[in-house]
């Protein structure tokens, strides 16, 4: 059995997904799913949600986001590049 991506926290800085609204105003950063399932009724992520008026970080209902946003960037790799510096 394969483990599936997303059931560790990420920092702000690394989400897994990010989606924004039709006219930019709203970005959800995917930090984290707490199922292997998107499309169950209640599924969510745990997101880091910038809006026009402010910036918090809590769950999501996935079928919200998913009706009123639209995928722009995903990063599913296990490590962070690595950089030397010399």
């Amino acid at each position: 059995m394969t483990t599936w991506q997303g059931r560790k926290s990420r920092p702000a800085s690394r989400p897994y997904e990010v989606w924004e609204s039709e006219d930019g105003s709203w970005r959800w950063d995917v930090l984290q799913k707490h199922q292997g399932n998107d499309d169950k009724p209640y599924a969510s992520w745990f997101c880091n949600v910038h809006s026009p008026y402010c910036t918090e970080m809590g769950d999501v209902y996935v079928s919200e986001i998913k009706g009123y946003a639209r995928l722009v960037r995903t990063d599913y790799d296990a490590e962070p590049p690595i950089v030397m510096i010399v």
